[in-house]
């Protein structure tokens, strides 16, 4: 995923927001794939769970923080014939940051311009992947859906991240891995 530089020549922003999973990590479809690899579910399995309307509920709910992390656990699970125990960290845990995306991040904030990341949230107990791969010390904003009670691309969330950092939604550059997720930023 290329993004450009916030602080280079071009277009000027005051302010970038950044999704979590795909944008600040590496590929969520990979680390899928390497999840059913390691847990012996057959390719695609764990897609076809989250598309199941059950899985649909649970993530939707978990996102929006009106399910917990466990009962995602216990429902994707089933659809995946999985113990859940700790189902989401063994999900997450391959994740890793995006080296040249962190580094932005950090050039973009060295010369003035404020940092917010905005994710539909994994839920943040038992197993906390933003704290895991230590980011949130990265922004000067932290938006998480599941304790705003919405999740994009509601624009309401985006409005309120950028309230949180003080500026008008054309002056910030968003970079998400879901065009949908896109559209609605600048309203």
């Amino acid at each position: 995923m290329l993004m450009p530089d916030p602080g280079e020549p071009g277009p000027r922003y005051q302010g970038l927001v950044l999704d979590f999973g795909g944008v600040l990590t590496t590929s969520m479809r990979t680390n899928a794939e390497l999840f059913e690899q390691a847990e012996g579910v057959p390719r695609g399995a764990y897609r076809r769970a989250l598309r199941h309307p059950d899985g649909e509920r649970v993530y939707r709910d978990l996102e929006e923080g009106r399910a917990t992390q466990q009962e995602w656990n216990d429902v994707i699970g089933g659809l995946l014939g999985l113990p859940p125990d700790d189902l989401m960290r063994r999900v997450l845990h391959r994740l890793r940051p995006e080296r040249a995306v962190l580094a932005a991040v950090r050039r973009a904030r060295a010369r003035g311009v404020r940092t917010a990341m905005l994710s539909n949230s994994f839920g943040l107990e038992p197993y906390n992947v933003y704290r895991d791969l230590d980011v949130l010390g990265l922004f000067d904003v932290v938006v998480l859906s599941e304790l705003e009670g919405l999740r994009k691309p509601a624009p309401e969330i985006y409005r309120r991240t950028c309230r949180r950092l003080g500026l008008a939604a054309e002056r910030l550059l968003f970079v998400d891995d879901h065009q949908v997720n896109l559209a609605p930023a600048g309203t």
